[in-house]
């Protein structure tokens, strides 16, 4: 009965330890778990951002108006008697007719 007693003991000592250790318990689980969504979120938008960047590349090397646009776009550039709007905000100067 003694050795049952001690062995409770032990193992109520262990959960104690698992439950309220910082370093590598439950709360260090919880924490990794927490880190791990972050990254997994993070590794999903660089995903997306990099299948995003593969089409636009697709585009520019296949579609000629794609290529203007991106150029124009680049270099700030308007076809003569063309009107560009930019939105309040844009940091961006506004396009010159070369």
């Amino acid at each position: 009965m003694k050795k049952l007693a001690i062995a409770l003991v032990i193992v109520a000592l262990a959960v104690a330890f698992v439950l309220w250790d910082d370093e590598v318990g439950l709360r260090a689980w919880w924490r990794l778990r927490a880190d791990l969504e972050v990254a997994e979120t993070r590794i999903s938008e660089a995903r997306q951002r990099i299948a995003a960047r593969e089409a636009e590349a697709l585009a520019l090397k296949s579609d000629r108006l794609a290529q203007e646009r991106a150029i124009r776009h680049d270099l700030l550039l308007a076809r003569p008697g063309e009107t560009v709007l930019r939105l309040v905000g844009e940091e961006e100067p506004t396009p010159r007719n070369p």
